[in-house]
Parts: structure tokens; sequence; C-alpha cells
């Protein structure tokens, strides 16, 4: 009987040449990978987690969308629906890194992560898998939105070029926050703990461009809307997708799409290196 070589398998899935010496690069692609199909596999043996993921940003559109929709005014008219799912689509990428944090510190709490630690792996894989697996999720909740926003009547007019740029910057906040959910699981006692940073997330898109623009807001609270980093990527979005309700008086929204990119990668400058040193202090 024979045996198949699983590493074998992988560079074979990776279009590589199996038993050839290899680098370190290529040996973190593959042990990358690995932590990829782990966390995908993991999905795939529990349902109700993925359809959670998944199900959840088409209750969030059905719930605003129908049911507070027809109380709210869009400034210099126009649907509402239509100026809601460009702040959905953030809303989701946002919430997302709940579900990093609490898959990290599962993982670190039930010895898994110094298990990886422990094997003849590259040392990044484990942080670097765990981007790459949340950024599929994220495009398979991202297109699951989209499907189900154009059944209810909204669409881009913004033409392909500058639909696909706004998907991209909608990725690009998703992967900023990856590494907050990374560094924060690290840092968490708990799952528990983890399922708290729903105090935090919540406020913070509710004061936000998401659902209302912040020249309908009250003097002191405008400007914090304004210059929240969610507010940048859903202002810089409908923008992109031709949608009612882009831009604004202030500086930040009238150069959202500049900002757009600044505040991820601020984000991630910020909480990138902090989640990899902490990755390094937990052997000691």
């Amino acid at each position: 009987m024979t045996t198949t070589d699983p590493v074998s398998t992988v560079e074979a899935g990776l279009g590589l040449t199996p038993g050839t010496r290899h680098g370190r690069a290529y040996w973190a692609v593959v042990d990358c990978w690995n932590v990829v199909r782990r966390t995908l596999l993991n999905y795939r043996r529990q349902p109700l987690a993925i359809l959670w993921v998944l199900g959840f940003p088409i209750v969030s559109v059905l719930l605003y969308g129908f049911v507070f929709g027809s109380a709210m005014r869009v400034p210099g008219g126009g649907d509402y629906r239509e100026f809601l799912m460009p702040g959905m689509f953030a809303t989701t990428m946002a919430f997302g890194f709940m579900n990093t944090a609490t898959t990290v510190v599962t993982d670190v709490r039930k010895g898994v992560v110094d298990r990886f630690r422990s094997m003849p792996m590259a040392p990044s894989a484990v942080t670097t898998g765990r981007g790459v697996a949340d950024l599929l999720v994220a495009c398979a909740e991202l297109t699951i939105l989209a499907v189900t926003a154009l059944a209810i009547g909204w669409t881009s007019d913004g033409g392909p070029a500058a639909t696909v740029l706004a998907f991209g910057l909608l990725l690009l906040l998703r992967f900023a926050l990856i590494w907050v959910g990374v560094w924060a699981g690290l840092v968490l006692p708990n799952a528990e703990a983890a399922g708290a940073l729903y105090a935090v997330i919540f406020p913070l898109t509710m004061v936000s461009s998401v659902y209302v623009a912040p020249s309908l807001m009250p003097s002191w609270l405008a400007p914090a809307a304004a210059w929240n980093p969610i507010s940048s990527t859903v202002t810089a979005t409908r923008e992109l997708f031709g949608n009612p309700g882009a831009g604004g008086g202030s500086w930040v929204e009238q150069n959202a799409v500049l900002m757009a990119f600044v505040w991820p990668l601020a984000i991630t400058a910020v909480f990138l290196p902090l989640a990899v040193r902490r990755f390094q202090r937990l052997s000691r």
C-alpha cells in the first residue's frame, strides 16, 4: 500500500515540483497554506459558524434596509438602500475582526499555537496564514452581501474599475483589522473576553457614516463620525459606486478615497508589529 506525502500534496497543489530543495521563502508559503487549509477545514466542520459569519450580513441588510430604512433621510436625496449598502459592506468587514480575535484566543488557550511553535515550520506562517484565511472568508462575505444587495435593488454606477477599487478598499480595511484581531486574540484571556469586543466595535460603527450622514448628527458628534476610519471607507466606496450620500463638508469627507488608504495602512503599521511582538513573547 502506498502512502501520500502531505508535503508533496501541498507542493503539487501550489503548482511546485515535489521533492526538490527549497529555501525559507518556499517553506513559508507552504506552511502558510497549511494554516489556511486548517482554518478553512474548521469552517467546513462547523457549519453553524460559517452560517453565522455569512448570514449575519444578510439579516443586517434586511433589518436596516426595510425595517428602519423608511425613517431614514439621505442628504441631497436618493434611495436609502443605495446609501446603506456601502455602509453594510464596511460594517461586515469591521465586525470580522471579532471572529479573528475569537479564533486566535481559542487556539492560544487550547495549546494549538504552542504546537505550531514546536513544529519545524516558518514562524511567520501562523500569522500570515490567519490573515490569508480571513481575507478569503471576507471575499465570501462580500460576494454574498453583493448578491443580496443586487437582489434588493442596489447598483453600482461607478463603472467596472471604480467598482473593483471600492471592493479593494473594503478588503484593505478588513486586512488592517485582521491584525487588530490577532493582537487582541493574543492579549485577551479567553473567548468570552473576545466576544466582549462587540461593545467596542458596535459604537464605532454606529458613530460613523454607515447609517446616517455626519452632517445630520449633532455638531459635537459630527467630527468624530467624519474622522472615524470606517467612515472614510464608507464614504469612499459610496463615491466609487456612484451611490447617494458620498462626500461632505469636512476635509476628511472630501478626501475620503485618500483616507480610505491612509487609515488602514496606519492601523496595519501599528498593530501588525504589536501582533508579531506579542506572538514572539508567548513562550517567554
